[in-house]
């Protein structure tokens, strides 16, 4: 959420302190008055003002989207140099261990969202308002959210729940196994599917589509096929949600919150942050990291050149199905095709280039913030679509053995592309065509995870250790050393 004005901040040992803009108005106030976190929530705003807070660090995002790319197939980590952003080039080369700034980011990024969200579940009872079940039912949404990526990321996490701990105690808690961590996760989606409402008037809030998508997501990922269908189908037979017509508009700041939409981060073109703390940003930093190094010409921007798609992906789609060009941007064959070929130039990083970008999330012009433009996007980050979860839903299906019901919604992902379809003879069908859908929306990685078969595509994959992330090894020892490290790292 970008509508924030009151900073949150929570450290790496999972404290919360406020610190409250407008410091004039408290030094005008006499006596001096002091709020802390023990009595902050005295008002239905103040519970407003922290699920804010809570909603805010999901625009750090970027970094998951990232990470999930560059370490499969579809994209190499690029840049000026392979030293910028080491830690990306690390996880490219399958080189990546505990110490990793970017891994780092990721683990403290989303347990200052759930630190954000346990302080308005332990102070739920404060007071009560019309209204209160929603902020509830979202807090719960979010926490869940955070966990479900810290899980999928590194395993084992340590669970704290509905409070908030101090350095001591932080020492003293271990890595909660996943399995737990997953039941947590459920039961929040659980609690908060069935208070949210179907549709949101604001922009971004969560909705039982959403919370239904995620838990069945979870399901998922656990292998539990058959409740992971039955929420599908849900979301599916709410009748909320449809693909939209041309797939080529998906992705543009005009189109964005359209049917597809079941949750999206969004993002608007102020800056909040910069480069020492890309976590404050209120722009989207993916599509200015991800433009056209020194880039003149027509259409885009000029950015960074990260996150580069791969041959691989390129050829992976037959020329005819326009999910190719929407996704990638052949730069030579653009150039080409524009009016005054000779006048466009741009320039080629020494972090690796592919001649290819990433067309679904790049700086173009017209969707450009201020005052750095390389940090401001107001694009969108679209974390759960309707195809995807039509593509989740047909891999639950097929996996269950209803391999009819996982070809007709395959079937209807492949006819909005404009492409014949696809007889099912495996569920690597499936998600063969998630690759070509969903490329370079944070996905990739993690579904070759669960295909158990990532080191058939990922250079430098080493099964029994490349499955998960390791644990940064700063945090490790911040809590007392007390947390084992994950398998081969």
């Amino acid at each position: 959420m970008n509508i924030l004005k009151t900073k949150l901040f929570s450290g790496l040992l999972f404290t919360c302190c406020l610190v409250f803009s407008g410091c004039d108005k408290f030094l005008e106030v006499n006596p001096p008055y002091t709020q802390d976190a023990e009595n902050y929530f005295q008002s239905p705003e103040d519970y407003e003002q922290a699920l804010i807070g809570a909603y805010d660090l999901l625009q750090a995002s970027f970094m998951s989207v990232w990470i999930s790319e560059i370490a499969s197939d579809n994209t190499i980590a690029g840049g000026e140099s392979v030293n910028d952003t080491q830690g990306l080039h690390q996880i490219d080369e399958m080189t990546h261990g505990g110490v990793n700034s970017e891994l780092r980011s990721l683990f403290r990024w989303n347990y200052a969202g759930i630190t954000r969200a346990n302080f308005i579940l332990e102070n739920k009872d404060n007071i009560d308002f019309q209204g209160k079940d929603q902020i509830i039912a979202e807090a719960k949404f979010l926490r869940a959210f955070y966990y479900f990526e810290l899980v999928k990321f590194f395993g084992d996490v340590p669970l704290i729940i509905d409070k908030r701990i101090g350095a001591q105690e932080a020492t003293e808690i271990p890595r909660t196994p996943a399995s737990e961590v997953y039941a947590q996760i459920e039961q929040d989606l659980i609690d908060a599917s069935s208070v949210l409402n179907d549709v949101s008037l604001i922009k971004g809030k969560a909705t039982k589509g959403a919370a239904k998508a995620l838990l069945g997501k979870a399901y998922l990922y656990q292998k539990k096929y058959i409740e992971a269908a039955d929420k599908f189908d849900e979301v599916i037979n709410s009748g909320s949600y449809s693909l939209i017509n041309d797939y080529t508009n998906l992705f543009s700041v005009a189109n964005e919150n359209n049917s597809e939409t079941v949750f999206d981060v969004q993002y608007t073109g102020a800056e909040g942050g910069g480069y020492g703390c890309l976590v404050c940003l209120e722009g989207n930093a993916g599509p200015g990291f991800q433009g056209i190094r020194q880039y003149d010409g027509p259409i885009y921007g000029d950015g960074n050149s990260y996150n580069l798609p791969t041959q691989s992906l390129y050829d992976a789609f037959d020329p005819a199905d326009p999910r190719r060009d929407m996704t990638v941007l052949d730069i030579e064959a653009f150039i080409a095709a524009q009016p005054n070929p000779e006048s466009i130039t741009y320039g080629i990083g020494a972090g690796g280039h592919t001649g290819y970008y990433n067309n679904k999330y790049i700086k173009r012009q017209g969707e450009i913030g201020l005052p750095d433009n390389d940090l401001t996007s107001p694009v969108n980050y679209r974390v759960i679509r309707y195809a995807d979860v039509l593509l989740m839903a047909a891999e639950s299906h097929y996996q269950n053995g209803n391999t009819g019901a996982a070809q007709v919604l395959v079937d209807e992902i492949r006819t909005r592309a404009g492409m014949p379809p696809v007889s099912l003879s495996s569920v690597n069908d499936i998600f063969n065509e998630r690759r070509l859908e969903l490329a370079c929306e944070g996905h990739r990685f993690f579904d070759l995870i669960r295909a158990g078969n990532a080191q058939d595509y990922i250079e430098g994959f080493q099964t029994n250790k490349h499955e998960l992330f390791p644990i940064p090894t700063l945090e490790i020892d911040l809590a007392g050393g007390n947390w084992s490290q994950n398998n081969g790292y």
